[in-house]
């Protein structure tokens, strides 16, 4: 149902790594996200707090999801920075959805910094029974 791949994992370990050489202790800009299966759904949430709901963009091309969201930051330019340890800047995450999914009917919600999509299963997917003829008679089974 879902394929897990994240191309840009390394480069990010990799500009977490630069951080930390040049003495920053900012952690990479991360899109953490569960996901699961139910009653003919697929649900994928993302954790994106602090996000201005405006900034954030959804796509689907081919089985490619694709989200986008920026935060901001939200002090004053003239402000004196004590410890600055919260990720800023363009948040990006793909994933591969399987072809059993309907990814023309995506509904997403953002609430309480949380993105919410629900990806329904295409019908074609869905257990369905068929008629099974022998003989003279007829009998049902699960496919």
């Amino acid at each position: 149902m879902l394929m897990r791949t994240d191309p840009f994992r390394e480069l990010d370990r990799l500009a977490q790594l630069t951080r930390q050489l040049a003495g920053s202790s900012a952690t990479g800009i991360t899109m953490p996200l569960e996901a699961w299966r139910r009653d003919g759904e697929f649900v994928v949430e993302f954790d994106l707090p602090g996000v201005d709901p405006e900034t954030i963009d959804v796509g689907v091309e081919r089985n490619v999801l694709t989200v986008r969201a920026e935060r901001r930051t939200r002090r004053p330019d003239e402000a004196e920075v004590i410890a600055n340890e919260r990720p800023e800047g363009v948040f990006t995450r793909e994933m591969i959805l399987g072809d059993a999914l309907d990814t023309g009917k995506v509904q997403a919600h953002y609430e309480d910094g949380v993105l919410t999509l629900r990806v329904p299963v295409a019908e074609e997917a869905k257990p369905r029974k068929i008629a099974v003829q022998a003989g003279g008679s007829k009998k049902e089974i699960n496919a």
